[in-house]
């Protein structure tokens, strides 16, 4: 009795168990599915993984080399750029040098032109056009008369009017070539410069004074008529003047 109660008690354990079992051996096989699933998928996530940083990594390297390249390029450009701008700054000296020697080549060859070409004076208030040569020398000789080298200044406007018989400074030559022989007591030679001087411009300003000297070298002469006649001359073509004041006055002292 206690046997077949033994046995009907393992056969319900059985019948009860066997389900169970094969439940949990089923549950086994789903875990370990899941378990080769979910390692797959990691395998495969690994992959992937894997391949995004491969891809990363060439992505990053490939990124570093076109910074390389790029960095490259913008030190080339700033070499370009610096050797354009030296070129830019020697093109400046060059230009400004061109301008410069232009510049000086103009004032060159516009002193030299000064130098040759006629120019408008102004002399004893008369304007006329000249050479600058013609100038030169009758400013040196009258620089020698002021100087009160009347020797000198005679030789000086003596060969000016032989050279420059045409000049606008002919008439003023004369006057100061007689004015600096009536300085060295050559009288007639100083009369005969005046008479040409007044002969030349007679209405030269300084003509009144021309005919004063000489009325002043006939004085020095002795030849007192010859000089009141001039003085009377002086007083009527020159009315006006301060030598015909200063002739008046000489007159008065003759008379008497």
């Amino acid at each position: 009795m206690p046997m077949r109660l033994l046995a009907l008690a393992l056969g319900c354990f059985w019948l009860v168990a066997a389900p169970a079992a094969r439940a949990a051996i089923f549950d086994d096989d789903e875990a370990r599915r899941a378990i080769l699933d979910l390692r797959q998928k990691m395998d495969t996530s690994d992959k992937k993984n894997i391949d995004q940083i491969n891809r990363l990594t060439e992505d990053n390297a490939q990124l570093r080399r076109s910074l390389l390249d790029l960095q490259g390029q913008i030190d080339n450009l700033r070499g370009d750029l610096a050797k354009q701008r030296g070129l830019d700054e020697q093109l400046a000296r060059d230009l400004a040098d061109v301008q410069r020697r232009q510049k000086d080549l103009s004032q060159g060859v516009e002193d030299r032109l000064k130098k040759i070409e006629p120019s408008k004076v102004s002399v004893d208030g008369q304007e006329f056009t000249a050479d600058p040569a013609e100038t030169r020398e009758f400013e040196a000789a009258l620089a020698t008369f002021r100087k009160g080298d009347f020797p000198g200044a005679q030789t000086s406007f003596f060969e000016f009017v032989k050279r420059y018989p045409q000049s606008g400074y002919s008439a003023s030559a004369l006057f100061w070539l007689g004015n600096a022989q009536y300085a060295t007591r050559a009288y007639k030679e100083a009369v005969a410069n005046f008479r040409a001087m007044l002969s030349l411009a007679p209405t030269h300003p300084r003509a009144p004074e021309a005919a004063l000297s000489i009325a002043n070298c006939q004085v020095e002469l002795k030849d007192t008529k010859a000089a009141r006649k001039t003085l009377e001359d002086l007083i009527k073509v020159y009315p006006q003047s301060e030598a015909a004041v200063a002739a008046k006055d000489r007159l008065g002292k003759m008379k008497t």
